[in-house]
């Protein structure tokens, strides 16, 4: 969301998994995408520790990985993708049933 409202991403699908995330967006800003990342990590793990009382936990492995779209792939279905997650890692059996997700195309 602050990506979002600092006018860096405009997302198009993510879902957060119990040990990571998979967030599809487009770069709308001036801002790298190290940046947003760390930011989003940051950010985040500032969130959790202060919910669970736990200054030390470490939230985030280091770095990340990412996977730039070509012309040829569809939008619609690496949305699918991202937002089925949870259903290929036997946490739900229909997407409806997973909370943490949101597509633009669905």
């Amino acid at each position: 969301m602050r990506a979002e409202s600092a006018n860096w991403t405009t997302t198009l699908a993510y879902v957060v998994m119990p040990d990571h995330l998979h967030w599809l967006f487009v770069l709308t800003g001036n801002v790298s995408l190290a940046d947003i990342v760390g930011n989003v990590k940051r950010h985040s793990s500032r969130e959790i520790r202060n919910n669970r009382c736990d200054a030390g936990l470490r939230v985030w492995q280091r770095g990340f990985h990412d996977h730039g779209l070509r012309n040829e792939e569809s939008l619609v279905a690496v949305s699918r993708y991202v937002i089925t997650n949870p259903l290929r890692a036997g946490l739900a059996k229909r997407v409806g049933d997973y909370p943490l997700w949101d597509a633009v195309y669905l």
